[in-house]
C-alpha cells in the first residue's frame, strides 16, 4: 500500500497544481521579473483556458444596496400606483405569493403611490424619480433592468443567492469565483476588496456578515479583503517598534521556506493561502498607504462625489477608493451600503439614502468614462430584492409609511464592460409587482456577469465532495438583450 503522502501526491489535480504553482515565493519571483521586463500588468494565477472567449470587462465594481431599494420609488415609473393610491391590491397580482412574515398575507393591503414624481432624462428617455436626480444626469451610460427576481423573501439569503448561487453560506461568492478563474492584474493589492458604509442615523439593523464576501470552499486566499472605514483601512500592516522592512523581509523569507516544506509535504491548499498571504501583507504596507492618499486627486475630481468623499468610511469615500483600486488592477471591489430596509421610514430614511448614495454612484461612473476605465469596467447597482407597490403600515400616517420585501420584481443597473448604454431591459407589469417581459432571474445575471468576463458559466467548475460546482448553479442563461 502506497504511504498517505505519496498517496496524496498522486491525486492532485491540474487544477490545484497550477494553484500552487502560482503563489508564495513564485509569485513574487515572477512578479518582480514582470516588472523588471515591462510587463507589470500580466495576469498572475489564471486559470488555464481562461477566459473562454474575448471578455468585454476587466474588472467589476459592484455598488450593492444592502436591504432592498424600492423600485417603484426610485426607476420604475408606474403611474398606475397613483392611480390606484390607497385601495386594495387586486387579486389576481397576488396570486398566492409569499411574503415576509411581517406582511403575512398581501390580502386586503393598500397600494401607495410613489413618493416623488417620475420624469424622462437623456436621449434614452430612461424615467427616474426626483429621488435619483444624480442618477438621472448619467442615465445614457446606464442599462436598466426592470425585469429581475429573485428566490428568496427575506435579507441575508437573498443577499447570499445574488452573490454566490445560493440562500445558505458556504458557496464561494462572485468575487471569490473570478479571483480563482482570472487571477489577478496586480501584485501590489488583494484581487478582490470589500468596503461596507451605512448611512448615519438610520435604523436598519442589517448586518455585514463575512460571508458576503466569503470563498466558501475555494481556498481561502480567494476571500473578498475587506478595507475598513477608517485611516488604518487594513489591520495589522504596520511593522512592529523595532522592526524595520528589511528586518520583516528575510523574517517573511524564512518563514515561506518553512512554510513551502510542509506545502510539499501536505499540499493542503490552506498553506498555499498562507504563504501569498503573507507576502500580500508586506507588499500592501507600501500600496495600502499610497491608495489611500487623496492628494493628487482634483478638486473636480472629489466633487463628482460628493461632500462626504474625504470621509472615510462614506459610500462616497468607498466609491472613489473603487475607482482608484479598479485603475490599480484589482479585479473586484465590492461596496456594501445598508439602510435600504425602509419598513416604516420612507419618508424620512429613503431621503437621506438617496442623499447619501445618488450623487457619488453617478460621480464614478462619470469619473471612470472620463478616464478611460468605464468601457473595461463593469459597474453593477443595485440590492438583493425591491419593496412591495402596497404599504406597510397605516396610510394616514405618512411619516410612518414603509413598504415590505418584494423578489417578485425589481431594478438594477449596470454601466460600461460591454453593456448597453441609454438601454432599458424587460419591464414590470403596470404595478411594479411581478415581471411582464424578459425577466431575469438571479443565476440568469450572474450568468451574464460572467459572459461579460469572457467566462461560460458552466465551464468555472469546482470539485468539491464529489460534485462540480459553478456560480450558478445548475441554472442560469446569458442575457443577451443587454449586450453592446
Amino acid at each position: 500500500m502506497a504511504h498517505p503522502l505519496d498517496a496524496n501526491a498522486l491525486h492532485v489535480t491540474r487544477r490545484e497544481f497550477f494553484g500552487r504553482s502560482a503563489t508564495g515565493i513564485g509569485t513574487a519571483a515572477l512578479g518582480t521579473l514582470l516588472a523588471r521586463d515591462g510587463h507589470a500588468t500580466a495576469t498572475i494565477g489564471q486559470l488555464p483556458g481562461l477566459p473562454h472567449f474575448a471578455p468585454k470587462a476587466k474588472r467589476v465594481i459592484y455598488l450593492f444596496q444592502n436591504g432592498g431599494p424600492t423600485h417603484v420609488d426610485m426607476f420604475d415609473h408606474k403611474p398606475r400606483l397613483s392611480d390606484l393610491h390607497g385601495q386594495p391590491v387586486p387579486e389576481d397580482y397576488i396570486g398566492g405569493k409569499r411574503f415576509s412574515t411581517m406582511t403575512g398575507s398581501a390580502d386586503g393591503k393598500l397600494i401607495l403611490a410613489p413618493l416623488e414624481p417620475f420624469a424622462q432624462y437623456g436621449k434614452s428617455g430612461a424615467w427616474v424619480s426626483d429621488l435619483m436626480p444624480h442618477t438621472a444626469g448619467v442615465v445614457d451610460d446606464l442599462c436598466f433592468i426592470k425585469s429581475m427576481h429573485t428566490d428568496s423573501v427575506n435579507h441575508a439569503p437573498a443577499v447570499q443567492f445574488l452573490l454566490s448561487g445560493a440562500e445558505l453560506p458556504g458557496r464561494p461568492t462572485a468575487g471569490a469565483w473570478l479571483s480563482y478563474g482570472l487571477g489577478s492584474e496586480n501584485e501590489t493589492l488583494p484581487t478582490f476588496c470589500v468596503m461596507t458604509s451605512v448611512t448615519k442615523g438610520t435604523s436598519c439593523g442589517q448586518i455585514f456578515y463575512d460571508f458576503y464576501w466569503g470563498s466558501g470552499f475555494l481556498p481561502s486566499r480567494y476571500q473578498g479583503v475587506k478595507f475598513r472605514g477608517s485611516s488604518d483601512p487594513v489591520l495589522y500592516l504596520e511593522n512592529p517598534a523595532g522592526m524595520s522592512r528589511a528586518m520583516r523581509r528575510r523574517w517573511l523569507d524564512d518563514i515561506a521556506k518553512l512554510n513551502e516544506m510542509k506545502l510539499a509535504d501536505y499540499g493542503d491548499p490552506e498553506i498555499a493561502t498562507r504563504i501569498a498571504q503573507y507576502e500580500m501583507a508586506f507588499k500592501m504596507q507600501a500600496s495600502v498607504p499610497e491608495l489611500t492618499d487623496l492628494h493628487d486627486e482634483s478638486e473636480e475630481t472629489l466633487a463628482l462625489y460628493g461632500p462626504q468623499v474625504k470621509e472615510p468610511g462614506t459610500f462616497a469615500y468607498n466609491c472613489l477608493m473603487a475607482r482608484r483600486l479598479a485603475e490599480r488592477g484589482v479585479r473586484f471591489v465590492q461596496l456594501m451600503h445598508a439602510g435600504w430596509d425602509q419598513h416604516s421610514s420612507l419618508t424620512t430614511e429613503l431621503y437621506a439614502q438617496c442623499r447619501e448614495t445618488d450623487q457619488a454612484s453617478a460621480g464614478l461612473v462619470q469619473d471612470l468614462k472620463r478616464r478611460g476605465l468605464l468601457d473595461d469596467t463593469l459597474v453593477i447597482w443595485g440590492g438583493e430584492f425591491g419593496r412591495t407597490p402596497f404599504i406597510q403600515g397605516n396610510l394616514n400616517d405618512r411619516k410612518r409609511w414603509g413598504r415590505d420585501h418584494h423578489p417578485y420584481a425589481f431594478t438594477l443597473w449596470m454601466a460600461g464592460g460591454g453593456v448597453k448604454p441609454g438601454h432599458c431591459h424587460g419591464a414590470s407589469d403596470d404595478l411594479g409587482f411581478n415581471v411582464a417581459q424578459d425577466g431575469v432571474h438571479v443565476h440568469d445575471f450572474q450568468a451574464t456577469l460572467l459572459h461579460l468576463l469572457g467566462i461560460d458559466h458552466e465551464r468555472l467548475t469546482y470539485r468539491f465532495q464529489g460534485r462540480d460546482f459553478r456560480l450558478t448553479d445548475v441554472h442560469g442563461k446569458v442575457v443577451g438583450g443587454i449586450m453592446a
